[in-house]
């Protein structure tokens, strides 16, 4: 087991495209759909696989490019201090004051190492500056819980 570590920027009007983010269902609209349904299923299509914005669903990042992964740990406690290292770099853009406080951004790292160690996900969210968000995930892959037969990124 290891994971992978992601982190996305941007417009909080691009992270809010939630159909962007979503995998595309494994069926195409039917024949005699609406143009604009078959357009927007090719869209989802073409688009998920290969964009950085991140994923409803945390586990399927490993969909996404291996150009996308970060950094990849054996130990859990390393993908948590890879966190605990974006959590410091960004937290002066932190919106909230809230979320720049040191004490509770320690919480969220020993609560992501844990998480971590048992196999689970790690996903955080924080708003910028307005209009930008920060997207912060680390992946357990090999197996991943979620998607367990999704090929790992780094293979």
């Amino acid at each position: 087991m290891h994971h992978h570590g992601y982190l996305w920027t941007g417009p909080k009007e691009r992270f809010d495209q939630e159909a962007l983010r979503r995998p595309p269902h494994p069926d195409p609209p039917p024949a005699g759909s609406r143009p604009e349904l078959i357009q927007r299923y090719r869209e989802v299509a073409t688009e998920f696989p290969t964009s950085g914005l991140p994923p409803l669903e945390t586990a399927y990042w490993l969909i996404k490019p291996r150009s996308l992964v970060r950094g990849t740990w054996e130990d859990a406690k390393e993908a948590a201090s890879w966190l605990g290292e974006r959590l410091a770099e960004y937290a002066p853009r932190f919106a909230s004051e809230r979320d720049r406080d040191t004490t509770w951004l320690a919480r969220l790292v020993n609560a992501a190492a844990e998480h971590l160690h048992s196999g689970a996900d790690v996903s955080y969210g924080f708003y910028l500056e307005r209009p930008s968000y920060l997207s912060l995930a680390v992946v357990t892959c090999s197996p991943n819980r979620s998607v367990a037969r999704q090929v790992c990124p780094a293979s």
